[in-house]
Order: C-alpha cells, then sequence, then structure tokens
C-alpha cells in the first residue's frame, strides 16, 4: 500500500464536540507521533471546525504527511453543507500551494447516514434505523449522486488537487467525477471469509482505491459486528461526568459529599464487554495484510485517539472497551508512561499497526 495512514479526528461534532482537548501544540505533539512512531504516510484529518483542520494539516505535511483533508458539517442539509464545502475547498487550495501533491480533499463521509434529506429520519438514529430496515436501501443513490455531482462542481472550482468521498458500502456512488475511489469498509461475520472479493467492484473502476476508515473495537468479538452499533455508553453518566463544572467539583474535592457524587456519575458502560487488546491489534494486521494483498491504494485506521472514551480499571468503567483507538485516553490528571507528557498510552494495536506500516 503506497497510503499507510490513520484517522485524526480535530472536534467531529455530534451532540457535543468529539475532541474537547483540542490545543495547537497536542495536536503538533500527535502528529509527529504518527509519522515518526506509528510509521503513517497520509492522514485522514476530520473535523467541523475549519480553522483547526486548517491548522492540523499544516502541521503533518511539514511532518511529511499527505495530507486526506476531511470537512464534516453533519446533521445539515445539502445547501448549507455545499456552502460549508465551498469555503473548505479555500483552506485546502491554501495547504496545496505550499504542499503541490499533498492534500486530498474529501468532500464528505457516509451521508446517506450523516447529511440530511438523503434517507428519511431528522435524526442520524432514524436514519440508521432506516437504513437497516430497508435490504435495498443502496438503489436509492440518485439523490446522493446528484449531491456529490454538485459538490465535486464546488470544491474543483477552487481547489485543483485529487477529490474522493468515503463511502458506505451499500452506497451505489458514480466514481466518474472522482480521482480516488474511498469506502469506509469494516470487517464482518457476514462477509469474513469472502472480504477481499468485496473489493473487487471499486477495484474495477480502474480508480486508486483506499479504504478510508475501518477498525476493531478493544474487546473481544469486535471482529464479528463490523463498525456499526447500539451506543454502549450510559450517556446520563457521559453527560454528567463532561459537564465542565460539574466534572470540576467531582475531580477537585476529594470527600464526602463530592466523592460520593464522583462515584455516581462516572461515565460507565451499559453492557460490560471482556477488554481484548491484542484481540483488536491481530484484526487490524489480518485486515491490512488481506487490504495489502487485494491491492488497494491505501488505508486508514479508525482512529488515533478518543479522549472522550476514558479507559479505567473497573469493566464497568471502561468506556475504551467499545472504542476503536489506537491509544487509551486516561482519566483527567493522568500521563502514560510510555509519553509522559500525554493523557494516554498506546495499546498494542498501536504496535502492531506500527509494526506493519514499517515492514510494508
Amino acid at each position: 500500500m503506497r497510503r499507510k495512514g490513520v484517522l485524526y479526528d480535530v472536534g467531529r461534532v455530534l451532540g457535543t464536540d468529539w475532541r474537547p482537548d483540542y490545543r495547537p501544540d497536542l495536536v503538533r505533539r500527535e502528529l509527529a507521533i504518527i509519522a515518526a512512531d506509528l510509521h503513517c504516510t497520509a492522514v485522514r484529518i476530520c473535523g467541523r471546525d475549519l480553522d483547526r483542520l486548517e491548522h492540523a494539516a499544516s502541521v503533518a505535511l511539514d511532518l511529511g504527511m499527505e495530507v486526506w483533508f476531511s470537512p464534516e458539517l453533519w446533521g445539515r442539509k445539502a445547501g448549507p453543507t455545499l456552502a460549508y464545502l465551498a469555503t473548505a475547498a479555500e483552506a485546502a487550495q491554501r495547504l496545496r500551494r505550499r504542499a503541490p501533491g499533498g492534500v486530498v480533499f474529501s468532500v464528505g463521509s457516509e451521508l446517506s447516514l450523516f447529511m440530511r434529506g438523503l434517507l428519511p429520519g431528522r435524526t442520524l438514529q432514524r436514519r440508521i434505523r432506516y437504513a437497516l430496515s430497508q435490504p435495498h436501501v443502496g438503489r436509492q443513490s440518485g439523490p446522493l449522486n446528484a449531491f456529490l455531482a454538485s459538490a465535486v462542481s464546488v470544491v474543483r472550482r477552487v481547489f485543483g488537487g485529487p477529490v474522493t468521498y468515503s463511502s458506505l458500502d451499500f452506497e451505489r456512488v458514480d466514481w466518474t467525477p472522482f480521482d480516488i475511489v474511498g469506502v469506509d469498509h469494516y470487517w464482518h461475520k457476514l462477509i469474513a471469509d469472502r472480504y477481499a472479493l468485496t473489493l473487487r467492484p471499486w477495484l474495477a473502476t480502474g480508480k486508486p482505491v483506499v479504504v478510508t476508515e475501518f477498525g476493531f473495537r478493544t474487546r473481544t468479538g469486535a471482529d464479528q459486528t463490523g463498525g456499526a452499533g447500539p451506543e454502549n455508553v450510559a450517556m446520563t453518566s457521559a453527560l454528567l461526568y463532561f459537564t465542565p463544572g460539574l466534572r470540576h467539583l467531582m475531580m477537585s474535592a476529594p470527600t464526602e459529599p463530592a466523592g460520593a457524587l464522583r462515584r455516581l456519575v462516572l461515565p460507565r458502560v451499559r453492557t460490560v464487554h471482556e477488554r481484548n487488546e491484542a484481540h483488536q491489534a491481530d484484526s487490524l494486521v489480518r485486515q491490512l495484510t488481506v487490504l495489502d494483498d487485494a491491492g488497494v491504494d491505501g488505508a486508514f485506521v479508525q482512529t488515533f485517539v478518543t479522549p472522550l472514551n476514558l479507559h479505567h480499571p473497573h469493566p464497568r468503567h471502561d468506556l475504551d472497551t467499545d472504542c476503536f483507538a489506537l491509544v487509551k485516553s486516561l482519566p483527567r490528571g493522568r500521563r502514560g508512561t510510555t509519553y509522559p507528557d500525554l493523557a494516554w498510552e498506546p495499546k498494542r494495536s498501536f504496535t502492531a499497526v506500527a509494526d506493519f506500516y514499517a515492514t510494508h
């Protein structure tokens, strides 16, 4: 594979900002680790805030990585999304002037679900339920392709580099206006015995094919479920914990009643699963090997870090068990041992992916 990558979230927004700890110095440090220690040649930078995207992309280019510039305005309709992409394309073109050939623009990811108006349902959850209930949902790709054609036209007015899209595997995308075929393609028990065969229609386009997102949770059985699945975090506890004022009270006061409150609202999972870092690592290497042998041009592991999915020694509070990240985020005030200046610790999957990228 030419493009050996990882997804780096600078602030996807769905209900809340997924990257509340965003700081320029932290981003520079993590991207340097992605380039030097994870051995990535490319990074897919995702998020909503265009200033964050442009800053992180600039850092990644300085570090020698190809940037997949992936602005994501989730939950909006076609009109606002097109206007947003037009502004994003200007930022991407500024980056391209600095590094010709170093920037790929993605016009969206899984838009049938994450953009309003293509499938019935005002919320993401309703659109997912609709898609799961309709065995032939992919046949409704006409509106999607009409939007994608408009998006490519809007972007190409100002951006002169390659353009792609991160599709769902059931979306029947017309790849004619795109330079690179991109698909979010997870391993699942239903296709495990023919995963490589499912890549053939995309490879048959004659264009470079990149798996723009794939990964595994950090638990036993993660290779049986794919990327979708019910949210396993008890949302009430998570919302209480991540409310800034309440969190400060809980974390700063060691005595009762704050101590009791801290125990009560500590984020927890709905269902306890067996944590299994080795299984996540082995599954990633297996899929990377299949992708490499199949002849794809690149792949992006989902994902590098998710600060909201905190690791905890007690299984009931270990949000990281259901997390795809290559590193486990530590509770407030704690630091890792491998990188003592950072609030996370690499998992076994980090080492496994780094070794694969370094040798392939």
